[in-house]
C-alpha cells in the first residue's frame, strides 16, 4: 500500500503524532492498517518508543518509512503516523449529544471534539455540509479524542430530530430567548451549535429552548470552539 497525501475520497486516513496514534491503537485497534515511523527521531525518541511498545503488545506492524511520512505529513516534526481504515459509528440515544450544524473549520472541529470529551460528551452529530472528521488536521487538533467519541452525519436537523425524539433540544444563538445561567438542562439533551461564520438560522428558535451566552458588546460573537466549551462547562456545572 503506497500512502499518498490525504484526500477525502480515500477509504483510509492518518493520525499524525504520538498522542493521536496511541489513542488510535487503544480505542480503534481493529481499524489500524499499520504504523509508520521515521528512522531518526531527534527529540521524539520517548514518544516513538512508547508507540512501538504498544504496537508489540497489540501485534501491530511498524514500518520505518521516512519518505512516506515526509510525503503525507503537514508538519516537519512528525515522527510517527498511524494509517487506519475509516469506520462508521452510531450515537447512543440515551446519552447527551453535541450537535454541530455545518462546521467547516478543521482546527475548530478537532478542538471541539477534544473539548466535548473533556466534559464527558461522547456523541457528536454533524448536520449538513460539515467538515470531514477523518481529515488528519481534525485528528491532530483533537489529539486523538476522535477515537473515543461516536459521530454521525445527518443531512439536516429534521433527520436528526426524527431519530432522537426523546432528547431535549438547546440551540445556542446570539439572540436566544434565555440566558444560559437560567436554563435547566434536561437529560438526555442535545446542545446545538451553529456554523463558525453564520451561527444558527432563525428557524432554530422554534426548536426546543434557545439559549444565549452573555458577553460584552466589544465583540459580536464567540468562536465556535470557545462557545462550545463555555456551554458544555455550564451544563456540566449544573449537574454537580
Amino acid at each position: 500500500m503506497k500512502v499518498k497525501r490525504y484526500q477525502k475520497k480515500f477509504n483510509y486516513s492518518y493520525a499524525f503524532g504520538r498522542y493521536p496514534v496511541i489513542e488510535l491503537l487503544k480505542h480503534h485497534r481493529s481499524s489500524v492498517i499499520k504504523i509508520l515511523r521515521k528512522s531518526v527521531v531527534d527529540g521524539g525518541e520517548e514518544g516513538v518508543r512508547e508507540v512501538e511498545e504498544l504496537c508489540r503488545e497489540l501485534g501491530v506492524r511498524v514500518e520505518v518509512a521516512d519518505r512516506a511520512i515526509e510525503r503525507i505529513a503537514f508538519k516537519e516534526n512528525t515522527y510517527v503516523v498511524g494509517v487506519f481504515d475509516k469506520y462508521e459509528c452510531s450515537l447512543d440515544s440515551e446519552e447527551n449529544h453535541l450537535v454541530l450544524v455545518e462546521p467547516r473549520n478543521m482546527g475548530n472541529l478537532g478542538t471541539v471534539i477534544r473539548t466535548m470529551l473533556g466534559f464527558e460528551y461522547r456523541n457528536l452529530a454533524l448536520i449538513g455540509d460539515s467538515a470531514d472528521v477523518f481529515d488528519p488536521k481534525v485528528v491532530r487538533s483533537a489529539m486523538g479524542a476522535l477515537f473515543r467519541v461516536n459521530f454521525r452525519y445527518f443531512k439536516d436537523i429534521q433527520e436528526y430530530m426524527s431519530e432522537y425524539p426523546n432528547h431535549s433540544y438547546y440551540p445556542f444563538m446570539l439572540d436566544g430567548s434565555k440566558d444560559i445561567r437560567e436554563v435547566e438542562f434536561k437529560e438526555p439533551h442535545s446542545i446545538i451549535q451553529g456554523n463558525e461564520s453564520k451561527g444558527l438560522g432563525e428557524e432554530y428558535k422554534d426548536i426546543g429552548q434557545s439559549v444565549f451566552i452573555p458577553h460584552s458588546e466589544s465583540i459580536n460573537s464567540l468562536n465556535l470552539s470557545i462557545a462550545t466549551g463555555i456551554g458544555l462547562w455550564e451544563v456540566s456545572r449544573g449537574k454537580r
